[in-house]
């Protein structure tokens, strides 16, 4: 049986972020799922509180829903996809074949990047919310890499004031980026079948981050060379052949 697969976004994007990347790994027939995180491409749910534990269980929903469908998952995360795709495979293991991340990972020493500090503050992050506007996160995103068709498609979003909230309330949820009191407490639950894909040139989280939590728990890195932030996209052919080689092995 073709092994199905999740795919999680991260911060500020939507799951237009997967397309480059989900055409070169040319997935066929397999079972994909690709869906927004709640607030980010439409209204935030009633009753939903955007905070990094209610994403994790919206998470475990949706991979039970494929693993009733298709049996264990391979789960798939960028930037915070990434942070929730582990929290999902440490949560519930028993849903999950393999889980591969990229360009974030719940680290017990990182404190989080200039801009998450302050989307952590609260007034300041209301500000930054309020001045920021469209044309000029297109410009950053494609400047960093981001594909620009994707990086305008992605920039237009921001005018969904739910998105910019849920934005706040899931940085607040975790202090800025700060998991030593909670989930990196539970690293040891993540199952074995890991691999983590990262832009060599990340400004948010940097190499360092990836090589240490690669060293501590024994999970195969691969180094985008060259690529930011945003290499699920920026250089697709060769994260997508990652995934195949991580995969095969399984």
């Amino acid at each position: 049986m073709t092994t199905a697969k999740l795919f999680l976004h991260g911060v500020p994007d939507s799951p237009a972020i997967w397309r480059p990347l989900l055409a070169a790994l040319d997935l066929g027939d397999t079972p994909v799922a690709v869906p927004a995180l709640p607030g980010f491409t439409g209204p935030l749910p009633a009753g939903f509180a955007a905070t990094k534990e209610a994403y994790a269980d919206w998470a475990v929903g949706q991979a039970e829903g494929l693993f009733a469908a298709h049996g264990p998952i391979d789960i798939v995360g960028h930037d915070w996809g990434a942070l929730i795709a582990q929290r999902t495979a440490m949560l519930r293991p028993d849903l999950i074949r393999s889980w591969a991340v990229s360009n974030a990972v719940i680290d017990p020493d990182y404190r989080g990047h200039r801009i998450a500090r302050i989307w952590n503050t609260p007034i300041l992050g209301e500000i930054f919310m309020a001045l920021s506007k469209p044309a000029a996160l297109a410009k950053g995103l494609a400047g960093q890499g981001m594909p620009a068709d994707i990086a305008q498609e992605e920039a237009g979003q921001w005018a969904n004031k739910d998105k910019r909230r849920a934005i706040l309330k899931l940085y607040r949820s975790a202090k800025g980026l700060s998991f030593d009191h909670d989930w990196a407490r539970d690293i040891d639950k993540l199952p074995a079948n890991g691999a983590l894909v990262w832009g060599e040139s990340d400004p948010y989280v940097e190499l360092a981050v990836a090589q240490r939590f690669a060293k501590r728990s024994a999970t195969p890195l691969t180094v985008i060379e060259g690529a930011g932030h945003w290499a699920i996209a920026e250089r697709p052919a060769e994260v997508a052949a990652a995934l195949h080689r991580f995969w095969n092995t399984l």
